[in-house]
């Protein structure tokens, strides 16, 4: 068999490193290299480095990747510990540390230095916002997909759509990132058929918010779940957005496509749409993740 005439290169290993989580690595990292499409990398997240015997340890670990790949690795580092940071400097890679980047600036202008201490991560910093947080969790799971309608008075915003169309994650999100005491509700076929939306929300009209996605792309997701079904086919896939988009723009319900969208990218937009408040403080303090 004769090789394709344009291979794809080989993917450009990427590492997120921190004494605590990674997840701040992670989240900068991955925003980062998705400004380069083009490009294939090869991510791996390597949390809790507490230890010089860890750090030397993956400072072998990034050297013979460049030995054998022949390409730098990159590391983005979120390394709050001095000694093990200078340890994994010696590492033949590029580094990314968003401590050396921004901080020495910020003391510079806020005349102050910084607490450059690890384990710091995940304070809570205001108990009633938290709890707060906790309660739109709570109350995400317990008014999934419909599964109780009777504290609907209490809700910030009901999301919904037609099934596997992004309803769940929305919601969750709305509550773990913002606070948002968020339910959702599908639209069933039934409801289809009447033309009418389901009894359940319709006396919560000002409360809703829609959501869509492109006819192929919830055939996919289907298919997963029940795969040469009906549910699953592009017929019906069709068939239930069109009618679903009828009833928003019927009721004036605001909506989105979330074909493109990330589930950030999708909470976000909600929270804008529907001019829902988020918490006024942030509910953690992030030193390093």
């Amino acid at each position: 068999m004769n090789p394709p005439d344009n291979p794809l290169p080989n993917p450009r290993r990427v590492y997120f490193l921190s004494n605590r989580t990674a997840i701040t690595a992670e989240t900068l990292g991955h925003s980062l290299l998705a400004q380069f499409p083009e490009l294939n990398f090869s991510p791996l997240t390597i949390p809790f480095i507490d230890s010089p015997g860890k750090a030397r340890k993956i400072v072998e670990r990034i050297d013979a990747d460049a030995e054998q790949t022949g390409m730098k690795p990159i590391v983005i580092s979120t390394l709050a510990d001095e000694e093990i940071s200078e340890i994994i400097r010696q590492a033949n890679a590029l580094m990314l540390d968003p401590f050396e980047s921004f901080l020495p600036q910020l003391e510079q202008e806020l005349h102050a230095h910084s607490v450059h201490e690890s384990g710091k991560s995940h304070r809570i910093s205001n108990p009633t916002l938290y709890e707060s947080r906790i309660d739109a969790i709570d109350f995400a799971l317990i008014h999934d997909d419909g599964a109780t309608t009777k504290q609907y008075s209490q809700a910030d915003i009901i999301v919904i759509g037609v099934s596997r169309s992004g309803k769940t994650p929305t919601c969750l999100y709305l509550a773990l990132q913002f606070g948002i005491r968020a339910a959702n509700y599908p639209i069933t076929e039934e409801d289809m058929d009447s033309e009418d939306l389901p009894r359940h929300v319709k006396q919560y009209r000002k409360k809703l918010f829609g959501l869509t996605t492109d006819p192929q792309r919830l055939a996919r997701i289907r298919e997963e779940r029940r795969p040469g079904s009906r549910y699953a086919s592009i017929e019906q896939c069709r068939q239930e957005l069109r009618a679903a988009e009828q009833l928003f723009e019927q009721y004036r319900i605001p909506y989105v496509n979330t074909s493109d969208m990330s589930i950030e990218e999708i909470a976000t937009k909600v929270v804008e749409l529907a001019g829902l408040k988020r918490l006024s403080k942030p509910v953690l303090k992030h030193v390093d993740e």
